[in-house]
């Protein structure tokens, strides 16, 4: 092994872990080990990466617009127009508090130059209000990650091998035991849910960060859903188009069994669908439900959570911030966005599904 020291490892598996580690190497010159499974291809959604979200804050709209030209000029490049595509998604609520909300999430999408429709009942179904946010930008996973897994190797970011051992440790570097070689790392990023759960001792886990049990299903073809993205805002429950098999991949909190009657519910009977596939696993949501970023404690390791859809056009302001080159408004963004802040007294919080 040629390195010395390697400056970070970033251990996650999404492309906001992918886009951030060769952002590192390609932009900001530092060495790299990047720990993540690929698994895209062959793996139920566990998420989307969408440049739109039922976000209320204004800042967050701010900072997306602003990185969303950057963030598509690099995934362009790297993987082609097959790697995302313009969609038109759909927010809706049935209750009080999310109608609430998508008035204001209106509000602020047409400050910020988004075109946001109020829908009417016909197009999502009596008793609901409806928001479509056209020309949103979705990110194809299973092409994207090719591309990005090929451009990481070309940036010389080192990948994790099946015989290496990385630990992680509680002052936020790590080692790397490859063979008889040891490899100091002077700082971790734990890019997502997966790699947080998997790295982060009880004894370290930070009060802002709650565990919660979410489920996919996979239907066979069925029925068009009204858009080819709609969220949920009062249960959280995203349905996305599969183009390619012509069902809907269900996600959204809750175990297999109440995830399937929801999702039975919010189908209707018209729609009667059948399981093509389904996975139960741990996520972990903010108590304040905004995004939660930087070093646990104030000295551990960094992490990256409650990013939502909007994790990978974040990826170009994240990078930045943890090389110390953000721009100001980037710096007070994440700045007031930390992991180690009260959500008791939270000047952050956002809109977000109970559990």
């Amino acid at each position: 092994m040629n390195e010395a020291r390697i400056d970070f490892a970033i251990v996650g598996s999404t492309p906001t872990a992918r886009l951030v580690a060769g952002l590192l190497a390609s932009v900001h010159g530092k060495s790299v080990v990047f720990s993540g499974e690929s698994q895209s291809s062959y793996r139920l959604p566990r998420g989307l990466d969408l440049s739109v979200a039922p976000i209320t804050r204004p800042e967050t709209w701010s900072l997306l617009k602003a990185g969303l030209p950057e963030t598509l000029k690099l995934i362009t490049r790297l993987g082609g127009r097959r790697a995302w595509s313009r969609v038109d998604p759909i927010l809706f609520s049935e209750a009080a508090a999310g109608r609430e909300a998508l008035a204001h999430i209106r509000h602020m999408a047409v400050a910020f130059g988004h075109a946001a429709e109020r829908l009417h009942a016909k197009t999502i179904g009596a008793g609901r209000d409806g928001l479509m946010l056209r020309d949103a930008v979705l990110l194809h996973r299973p092409s994207l990650e090719v591309a990005l897994d090929r451009w990481l190797d070309q940036q010389g970011v080192r990948r994790l091998r099946d015989e290496e051992v990385l630990t992680v440790r509680d002052d936020g570097s790590a080692e790397l035991v490859s063979g008889e070689d040891r490899v100091e790392i002077a700082q971790t990023i734990l890019a997502d849910d997966p790699a947080i759960l998997a790295h982060v001792p009880a004894a370290r886990w930070p009060a802002l960060l709650v565990p919660r049990v979410a489920s996919t299903i996979q239907t066979e073809p069925t029925r068009p859903i009204a858009a080819p993205v709609m969220h949920q805002l009062e249960t959280g429950l995203t349905l996305v188009q599969q183009q390619t098999r012509r069902g809907v991949a269900a996600m959204g909190p809750g175990a297999i069994d109440p995830f399937a009657a929801a999702l039975g519910i919010l189908l209707d009977k018209e729609r009667q669908f059948r399981q093509a596939g389904q996975s139960s696993y741990q996520t972990l949501v903010t108590s304040d439900f905004a995004p939660a970023v930087g070093r646990l404690g104030g000295t551990g390791p960094d992490v990256l959570a409650g990013l939502g859809p909007n994790g990978a056009f974040l990826a170009p302001a994240i990078a930045r911030w943890l090389c110390g080159k953000a721009t100001p408004a980037e710096s007070a963004w994440l700045g007031a966005r930390l992991v180690n802040r009260n959500a008791a007294s939270s000047p952050v919080a956002d809109f977000g599904a109970a559990a």
